[in-house]
């Protein structure tokens, strides 16, 4: 399938959340942008007998289409994660944990664990940093900047297939972007497998003000919350428009 048809379209009016997604699903008949996903997704429409589309709560899919095919008894489903951008350019939140959900999630060993907790400061420092909450990854021994650079690496594709496809019956199968910005706006289907495939390029780094980049995936300490203890988890960040350009 062409560029052109595998999306970068043109939206009329934009997206203003999930469920203006699952309305268009819903409204496949009668719905331009609902048949073109449809089609990006590999069906005929003659083939079609009906679609319903639900929204998804508490995994990587936002939303779940169901489509029912004509003499065929079973449904195909279809999960949809959906990123709604305004920005033109910009790192969005992909996935948010604490370290430990993290480490049982990948068999983290326990020096690396130690070293996020301390980068996200649910242990403090015990040196002189540049900030009394938490560590910096550039303030850690050097050895230990190697040690988890390595594990990083190691562990890179594991990482990003689970922030961005999941495990289990909810795992996207697709990363929907909608773009609104005051000029216009615009969407992208794009396969998550070829969204993993992208993020997944590039070195696994530290950055010059001391966070971490795993591919194109940023990797930070929450921050923010007012203070609060939340602040201390760790969070995965992409730029979904560069799905525009795959």
């Amino acid at each position: 399938m062409d560029r052109k048809e595998h999306g970068s379209q043109t939206a009329k009016n934009g997206f203003k959340n999930e469920n203006d997604i699952i309305n268009k699903f819903n409204n496949w008949k009668a719905d331009v942008e609902a048949c073109l996903w449809l089609k990006i997704m590999g069906y005929k429409m003659e083939e079609i007998e009906f679609v319903k589309a639900v929204k998804v709560h508490g995994y990587k899919t936002d939303v779940q289409a169901q489509v029912t095919i004509k003499l065929k008894e079973a449904i195909d489903v279809q999960n949809l994660q959906v990123k709604l951008v305004s920005n033109k350019k910009g790192f969005n939140q992909i996935d948010k944990r604490w370290v430990d959900t993290y480490a049982n999630l990948w068999n983290m060993p326990a020096n690396i664990s130690l070293l996020f907790k301390k980068y996200c400061g649910e242990v403090l420092p015990t040196t002189k940093v540049r900030d009394k909450r938490r560590m910096f990854v550039n303030e850690f021994e050097p050895n230990e900047q190697i040690e988890l650079l390595y594990w990083l690496n190691e562990n890179k594709q594991l990482l990003i297939n689970d922030i961005l496809k999941g495990r289990g019956q909810f795992a996207a199968e697709w990363m929907l972007v909608a773009q609104k910005t005051s000029t216009n706006a615009r969407w992208v289907l794009q396969p998550i497998n070829v969204c993993i495939n992208h993020y997944s390029k590039g070195e696994t780094l530290i950055t010059k003000q001391g966070n971490i980049r795993v591919g194109k995936v940023g990797v930070q300490r929450k921050g923010g919350d007012g203070g609060r203890k939340t602040a201390q988890m760790l969070q995965f960040k992409i730029d979904p428009t560069d799905m525009f350009d795959v």
